[in-house]
């Protein structure tokens, strides 16, 4: 079992270009992962391959989406999925990891660490509290909330111009219903993650 492999070919599949050694960075990640849900429960997918298909290679889905300069911050990142692999695949990024769980952030500080992710920041704080001195391009959240909640809690982070942005399963109609006015869904695309059998979309909002 080659996780690095498995994720230079996925990210070959996808048409991505990624700098020198991400594959192997993102590959050290999974295995951290993998080593702290032993014990810390950070992820329901147990399997190193799996993660590769459900974690690494359908947060680098959202790469062709992020903007072209300035931060990110992903809004309940978990063990660092898409925020983490993000950092590593765009080094000229700022990214802020944002998580309330206390655990979940010291995984995620343990990573920066042993990954040297100069560009990445771990903030532990409830998103609503949380008023960074800089704010956003890109707010980005996957499987956080509803987009409604999504908007009511992040929509303070973004920059000017800046967008939030949520991975979500099957086209999620109802919720785009319940977008609030202060909000319009500029766009959702449907994102290709090689080897997932489950639809995948990401709804782009900005504000009305």
């Amino acid at each position: 079992m080659n996780i690095e492999a498995d994720i230079a070919r996925g990210v070959a599949a996808m048409g991505l270009s990624l700098p020198p050694g991400a594959a192997a960075r993102m590959a050290a990640h999974v295995a951290l992962v993998e080593k702290w849900n032993r014990v810390h429960n950070l992820t329901a997918v147990r399997d190193a391959e799996q993660m590769v298909t459900l974690h690494v290679l359908d947060s680098l889905s959202l790469l062709p989406h992020l903007p072209v300069a300035g931060g990110v911050v992903d809004v309940g990142t978990g063990a660092g999925f898409p925020g983490i692999t993000l950092a590593i695949a765009r080094p000229d990024l700022r990214v802020s990891l944002l998580d309330s769980s206390h655990k979940k952030c010291a995984f995620l500080e343990q990573a920066k660490a042993e990954l040297a992710l100069a560009n990445a920041t771990v903030v532990c704080d409830r998103v609503e509290q949380w008023k960074p001195a800089e704010r956003f391009e890109a707010v980005v959240s996957r499987a956080f909330a509803e987009l409604a909640d999504f908007v009511a809690q992040s929509a303070h982070l973004a920059a000017p111009g800046g967008k939030l942005l949520a991975m979500k399963g099957v086209h999620p109609f109802e919720e785009i219903a319940r977008v609030p006015a202060s909000h319009r869904v500029s766009s959702v695309v449907e994102l290709q993650v090689p080897a997932l059998d489950a639809k995948r979309h990401l709804v782009v909002m900005e504000p009305a």
